[in-house]
């Protein structure tokens, strides 16, 4: 029972902060109620197969899936393309999908091969904590934006959501410092389920009727057709797959160091079984005309709250994913989670996040240098995340997708001033 809980509450986590991404990439794209429905499903399916691929043969530690960010700007940037390069958003869906596949085997190779492992040393506490806090500055725009009801620029703030917003945020602090411990183990299942009768209570949320036209749907294979050889769209992917690695190292690393520091478990190093699982993750996405998903480093933070570092309820929760996906019904039901509730006890977790930064921080020897890491990696990251989107239209689409992306390019910054450093501090001792 206790691992059904606790499943229970990785799905929704996983759902309440996976969903946003393919309802916006519908929008783009057009797509009608049911294309978005479906697209939806897809996507939710393909996650929690991600996440018991990792449990099961990857690097086996409670971190959930997530659609990549840096797919989701390929989408965009490609959606952008439909009537110049391709004649309608069906094909340039179909070069996205054939993409996936392609970063799937790329995935692969370099973890086969070995150079996912020499990769892994780039990754260090001064990386770490510059990685963490882009990734924290960057998302707390989108958090406080939900919880106060503004999604464009002439939007009014709505007084009484960000009220609600609030008191549900003050309910996700209390339950996860609470004494009592099973209060903690299950503060964000308990955090939502509050915040969600408190929005319909105030009005702010509907009553959802579940969908009773079909009982069970499977998600269909290659809905936009066979895969097609696009150039453009595999050195995109190419591209895209060496920073969606830099990623999932950088999520690794993090989880590694909480469990060290918080459980006292030292995990095994898995990082080459973690890029396979990527790559096969990948190659599920294509197949299934979903999102391509990557670790999302935000799991620390919910382990962190929870207290629950075990693997048995998170694979309860993908299998519980998985299943809720395959009957539309309770897929109405889920989705109908009002946002700013979503966006209200994810910004609560996250709190745990800027601890965990300063902590890695805290633990480089070399202070001075990580400090100039840091403050490089900062200031280009959070830079970028300044500069509008529209600018870099005129720029290749890989270069744009990652230069629109402050976390992505201010940590490879921080990558290679770092390694400048070490270079001169090791030309300096012969």
């Amino acid at each position: 029972m206790k691992h059904i809980a606790g499943g229970l509450q990785w799905a929704v986590f996983l759902i309440a902060s996976s969903i946003a991404a393919p309802i916006a990439i519908a929008h783009v794209f057009g797509m009608d109620s049911v294309e978005t429905a479906l697209f939806i499903q897809r996507t939710m399916f393909v996650l929690g197969v991600a996440c018991l691929v990792q449990a099961f043969v990857g690097h086996r530690m409670p971190i959930n899936e997530g659609p990549a960010g840096l797919w989701w700007g390929i989408f965009v940037v490609y959606a952008g393309m439909v009537g110049i390069m391709y004649p309608s958003s069906g094909a340039a869906l179909q070069a996205l999908q054939s993409g996936m596949i392609a970063s799937g085997i790329l995935f692969i190779l370099l973890a086969v091969t070995g150079l996912i492992s020499k990769m892994k040393v780039l990754f260090t506490p001064a990386v770490t904590f510059t990685y963490l806090m882009l990734l924290i500055l960057q998302l707390s725009g989108t958090f406080l934006k939900g919880m106060v009801g503004v999604e464009g620029p002439s939007d009014p703030i709505d007084g009484l959501l960000f009220l609600g917003s609030l008191v549900v945020v003050l309910i996700t602090f209390i339950t996860m410092n609470h004494k009592t411990p099973w209060v903690t183990r299950y503060s964000v299942l308990l955090s939502i389920g509050i915040g969600w009768v408190l929005f319909l209570l105030i009005g702010k949320a509907e009553f959802v009727q579940p969908k009773l036209d079909r009982w069970i749907q499977l998600p269909e294979l290659l809905v936009y057709g066979k895969p097609v050889w696009d150039s453009g769209m595999f050195i995109t992917a190419g591209f895209i797959t060496l920073l969606l690695i830099a990623n999932m190292m950088a999520s690794i690393r993090v989880m590694e160091s909480l469990m060290k520091q918080s459980f006292s478990i030292t995990p095994p190093d898995r990082m080459k079984q973690g890029s396979i699982a990527s790559g096969i993750n990948h190659l599920f996405a294509g197949l299934f005309s979903a999102i391509g998903p990557v670790p999302i480093s935000g799991a620390a933070g919910f382990v962190g709250a929870t207290r629950m570092a075990s693997l048995k309820p998170f694979i309860v929760g993908s299998v519980i994913v998985i299943i809720i996906t395959i009957f539309p019904s309770i897929m109405s039901v889920f989705a109908a989670l009002p946002a700013p509730v979503a966006y209200a006890v994810t910004f609560a977790i996250f709190t745990k996040m800027v601890e965990m930064a300063f902590r890695e921080l805290s633990a480089e020897p070399k202070q001075e240098r990580a400090y100039k890491v840091a403050a490089f990696g900062l200031m280009i990251g959070v830079g970028i995340m300044f500069i509008p989107q529209e600018s870099m239209s005129d720029l290749p689409n890989a270069v744009a997708a990652v230069l629109s992306n402050g976390l992505i390019t201010g940590t490879v910054i921080a990558i290679l001033i770092e390694q400048f450093l070490l270079w001169k501090e090791r030309r300096k001792a012969e």
